[in-house]
């Protein structure tokens, strides 16, 4: 079976000094990408910038953008399931520099900013010949965890949705506790390695796909 996961963060450029970024390091995505690997998965592995090396084994395409992450899951697929672990930047300078801004530090400076594509909802909404038989989302959420992770599976369409509570030291931490939202139900996973989280959400992967 045939895998493709999005990790880690876009960098969206204001100029080449200065970015719009966020905190995520790639550790689930990479993680869960190795696990299904280990599975038996043809695994490819879309990563924003991070600090990570490429996991041995699995095909790894490195991107910046969030435009440029979603010209390269549309270049991966077709896949069996397709899992967007990534923290896509919803918003991009609308205008980016050529050359470093100088800012006027005497006022407040104003950025024009425009929206992002939204990679899980464009692939969930794929034809039921192009679409993966399972499309998984994560939900990063500091508050009202569940709630918004059951309106954004609703809002975008995918089959999953991976609540990811990231108030506390999730977020670039080594340890995560998540609770997978599915048609059939909600079954938390509790706190543990990012590694053993993503052993538990792969062999949930390969049961759907093959059960």
């Amino acid at each position: 079976m045939r895998a493709v996961l999005t990790a880690g963060p876009t960098l969206e450029p204001i100029d080449p000094v200065r970015f719009l970024s966020n905190r995520s390091s790639g550790r689930q995505g990479y993680a869960l990408a190795e696990a299904l690997a280990a599975l038996g998965f043809e695994v490819t592995l879309v990563s924003g910038p991070t600090a990570l090396n490429d996991p041995p084994g699995i095909e790894t395409v490195r991107v910046e953008t969030a435009r440029d992450m979603l010209a390269a899951v549309e270049s991966a697929l077709p896949a069996d399931v397709f899992i967007a672990v990534a923290a896509v930047a919803d918003w991009r300078p609308a205008e980016p520099s050529a050359i470093k801004l100088k800012l006027d530090k005497s006022g407040h400076g104003a950025l024009k900013l425009a929206e992002n594509p939204d990679i899980l909802q464009t692939v969930a909404a794929l034809s039921p010949e192009a679409r993966p038989r399972l499309v998984i989302g994560f939900a990063a959420e500091t508050h009202d965890v569940l709630a918004h992770a059951r309106a954004k599976r609703a809002r975008k369409g995918c089959d999953w949705i991976i609540a990811n509570d990231v108030s506390g030291s999730a977020m670039g931490g080594a340890d995560n506790a998540v609770t997978l939202i599915t048609p059939n139900g909600e079954d938390s996973l509790a706190e543990a390695p990012k590694a053993e989280i993503a052993r538990q959400i792969a062999q949930r992967i390969e049961a759907a796909l093959t059960g």
